[in-house]
């Protein structure tokens, strides 16, 4: 059974979702919903990476995925506590 028409189909439906998150980067009504579309494209980016890695028949894009998802966890985190704070490292040498 060929599912390649399948993968494609999910890769034009994850395509489909980061345009609309762009959407929400752009005109997104608070800085929290353009953090969280921005953590969105980058959790859809992993997936699209996994699908064309699933369509190439490789597993040479697998550490890829995994920098990706380092990378959206530590970018949400700091720009989460930028918001919270005013910085992002704390400098506590009084």
């Amino acid at each position: 059974m060929n599912l390649t028409p399948f993968w494609y189909t999910a890769l034009a439906v994850l395509s489909l979702s980061v345009i609309i998150a762009l959407y929400r980067v752009i005109k997104g009504p608070s800085l929290q919903d353009r953090i969280l579309a921005l953590d969105s494209i980058s959790y859809t980016i992993v997936g699209m990476v996994g699908v064309l890695s699933i369509i190439m028949d490789t597993q040479v894009y697998l550490d890829i995925i995994l920098l990706i998802g380092i990378l959206a966890f530590l970018s949400t985190t700091s720009l989460c506590r930028f918001i919270e704070r005013g910085v992002v490292i704390e400098r506590g040498g009084d």
